[in-house]
């Protein structure tokens, strides 16, 4: 039974979620999460998402170079599709030191700061990933006046929080603040400003406490319903937050459906 709320995905790999994307998209309008936006993470997934923007109601797109990545960005075609009404963020970008097997570190630094020119010039936000080089990710952002973004798949404490917060950034929480071992982040959801709060789910990534398998887009609910309790508000009150949240940091979105 579809439910009266409507929530965003505000970060999801759908060419990884299992499943065809009909099925996928249906499953999750019917848990309540209307509209998803799908990251690009290189040049093959940046068209792909553009792609789905434009055939699949309710998908938006962002374009973006992860720091998986072993080579540079094509900064050229990134704008070229920055330019379509379907894209909304920049993104997934960032730096990632977790990993031998990712971009070299310092490659990573020059795509990043590649990628916040490119979203200044554009007028658009960045999606941002940081795991184990939080201070070098502050800084790159901090370098860049006036870019604005989310941090994506928090599950760091409130003082990096509080700086990111301080940049102008918004916090955006996954499956994980369910999980039981996870009260001090939960504790961090509960003191982000509500006008700077946002849900994903990082699908296929991030599964939620109870669920089994790889994450997908419906489970959502299961994060905003955690999120909701913790901020002492409803489902349909957290759902309203999020959705003007979302409208005013991604404003081709909120343009779209308001």
């Amino acid at each position: 039974m579809a439910r009266a709320v409507s929530l965003v995905d505000t970060h999801v790999h759908l060419e990884e979620v299992d499943g065809e994307l009909f099925d996928v998209l249906a499953e999750a309008r019917a848990a309540g999460v209307t509209d998803l936006i799908a990251m690009g993470v290189d040049a093959g997934t940046s068209r792909q998402v553009v792609d789905w923007s434009e055939t699949w109601p309710g998908v938006w797109a962002a374009v973006g170079h992860h720091p998986l990545n072993q080579v540079g960005p094509d900064l050229a075609l990134l704008r070229e599709l920055a330019a379509r009404p379907g894209v909304v963020a920049i993104g997934e970008v960032g730096l990632d030191h977790a990993d031998e097997h990712r971009g070299p570190h310092e490659a990573q630094e020059e795509w990043l700061r590649g990628c916040c020119a490119l979203a200044l010039e554009v007028g658009l936000p960045v999606c941002v990933h940081t795991r184990e080089c939080t201070a070098e990710v502050h800084a790159a952002l901090r370098a860049h006046p006036g870019l604005t973004g989310v941090m994506h798949y928090w599950v760091l404490g409130w003082d990096w929080a509080r700086r990111f917060l301080d940049l102008g950034f918004y916090i955006s929480f996954s499956g994980v603040v369910t999980r039981s071992s996870r009260g001090e982040l939960r504790e961090v959801a509960r003191r982000v400003p509500a006008d700077r709060l946002l849900v994903e789910t990082d699908a296929p990534w991030g599964t939620p406490k109870g669920r089994e398998g790889r994450m997908r887009p419906a489970w959502m609910l299961d994060t905003a319903q955690v999120l909701a309790g913790v901020r002492g508000l409803s489902l349909e009150e957290l759902a309203e937050l999020e959705w003007a949240n979302v409208r005013r940091l991604f404003p081709r979105l909120g343009a779209s459906t308001a």
